[in-house]
């Protein structure tokens, strides 16, 4: 069942009969948004320049906010829950360094240069990759280690609203 986040601010009570959203729920959103984006750009024609550049962009952003709440507090509650996950996080910490240098090559490029879109599509594999590993072995680990999944969505949700992604000027 897919509950919706519910807005606060920092130290205010819930919101009665509100439902939050946990941070699987969260972070497993956070993966259909970004594959439905690199569906889009998969699906732009060649000469598309401006709006590829523009989801690029997006696509960048979204993950690096997303990894950035992971690495911070996800993965390091998933660490401390169980000693069995520390090769899981550690690897999804790798694969985290992988993306994020793919990501700043693509968002210090232009849609026009060559290699940009197979960069995008590099890109789109190793998430989806990261993502089947996420979804199909820490996620379940996570929910059995018995973590406050509620806490860690809302800090996760803010820390996200936090981040600014400085964007290219052309």
């Amino acid at each position: 069942m897919r509950t919706n986040p519910t807005p606060r601010k920092a130290g205010s009570k819930p919101i009665p009969g509100a439902t939050e959203m946990d941070a699987i729920a969260l972070l497993t959103e956070d993966h259909a948004k970004v594959k439905a984006m690199f569906e889009q750009y998969e699906g732009l024609g060649d000469r598309a320049h401006a709006t590829k550049q523009k989801l690029a962009m997006q696509i960048c952003t979204e993950l690096t906010k997303h990894a950035t709440a992971e690495e911070e507090i996800f993965y390091p509650a998933v660490r401390e829950a169980s000693k069995e996950n520390e090769d899981l996080v550690d690897e999804a910490t790798v694969e985290h360094a992988a993306a994020k240098d793919l990501i700043a090559q693509i968002m210090s490029m232009d849609s026009t240069e060559e290699l940009f879109d197979a960069k995008v599509k590099v890109l789109s594999e190793q998430i989806e990759h990261h993502v089947e590993e996420e979804e199909g072995q820490m996620f379940p680990k996570a929910r059995k280690a018995g973590l406050d999944l509620v806490a860690l969505g809302e800090q996760i949700q803010a820390r996200k609203d936090e981040i600014d992604i400085p964007q290219r000027m052309d």
